[in-house]
Order: C-alpha cells, then structure tokens, then sequence
C-alpha cells in the first residue's frame, strides 16, 4: 500500500499531527535509537565499554583537540559522570588530553590512534543503518528526517549541528583547492 503524496506546503495537512501519528512517531523512534546504537553495543560489549564512552568518542573524534568545558556542553551531563567516562577511555589509551595553551587549566581531547581506530569502526557499523535507510528513503525524504530531528533539538544542538555541517564544507572547499589533501 503506497502512501498518498502530499499535496500543498508543509503542514497543509494536519492530519499527521494527531495523537496516534505523535505517538506512533515516539515509537519508531524509540525503535530506531534501540536498533541504531546495537549495531555499536556489539563492539562495545566486548571492549567492556558502553553508549557513554560511546558518545565521548564520537564528539570528540568530531571536534579534535576540544576542551573538556565543551564536551559537558555538548553531553550535557554531569562532571563527575563525565569523569568517570572519560577516565576510563584516557586509561585504557583510547584518549589524550593535554593542557590548553592559553589556559594551563584548560584540559583537551584528542583520540589516540587507538581511539581513531575504535571510533572508525563504531562509525562503520552505524553507517551501514544510515546509507541502507538513506537509499531506500531517497533525497526528499532525508531532507525531511533532518528537518524534523532539527526540530526536535533544542537551540544549542542546532548551533553545535551548524557548526559542524560549515566545518565539513570548509574541509570540501579546502579539499577541492588542494587535491594532495587527505580528508
């Protein structure tokens, strides 16, 4: 049964905005996060490791040589759950921090070799959900996932997600310039 397409701007038909669509929503998304970080708990598991290291990683392989202050920003939890985490991951080599140049206080974050090589196969597993679901959903109905998780985030995601997305376009404009760059 296909779908009917819509018709007019966006929010024209409201009908997806009743309760059973919102909470049908709330399911597949539960669904979707459930099925999503298994592909990387399997690894994890195995390392003794969890989501938390799980997300550490990832942000700060995003944003080599953050300050600690940044990831709590970005994680928005606690120091001391940040500590322990983070801890871990700096004790069992998957993590380097170094004293900030400018503020000696200031801690950043950089993987380790280690941790670029975990983090590039969490990220592999992960992919392969996101290319699968991305080809069967085509251009329109990605462009549509990435308005509504947009509007799920609170203002500081996006500003982080902005960032990000201006980052990778600079490194595409840089790559393209210079074509013996990596990247």
């Amino acid at each position: 049964m296909s779908e009917p397409k819509p018709t007019g701007p966006a929010g024209a038909n409201l009908l997806f905005l009743r309760e059973g669509e919102i909470r049908a929503a709330q399911d597949m998304l539960f669904f979707a996060y459930r099925d999503f970080t298994n592909a990387a708990d399997v690894i994890l598991e195995e390392l003794g490791l969890g989501r938390a290291h799980h997300r550490v990683l990832h942000f700060v392989g995003r944003n080599a040589g953050m300050s600690v202050g940044e990831l709590l920003s970005i994680l928005n939890i606690t120091k001391q759950s940040l500590a322990r985490v983070l801890g871990a991951l700096i004790d069992d080599g998957y993590i380097a921090q170094a004293q900030g140049r400018a503020d000696r206080r200031q801690r950043l974050l950089t993987l380790t070799a280690k941790g670029q090589d975990l983090e590039r196969r969490l990220f592999e597993r992960q992919r392969e959900r996101l290319v699968k679901s991305y080809r069967e959903a085509g251009s329109t109905a990605v462009e549509g996932f990435r308005r509504v998780m947009r509007g799920i985030m609170n203002e500081e995601a996006r500003l982080y997600i902005d960032r990000a997305e201006a980052r990778t376009q600079a490194d595409r404009a840089e790559a393209r310039r210079d074509p013996t760059r990596e990247g």
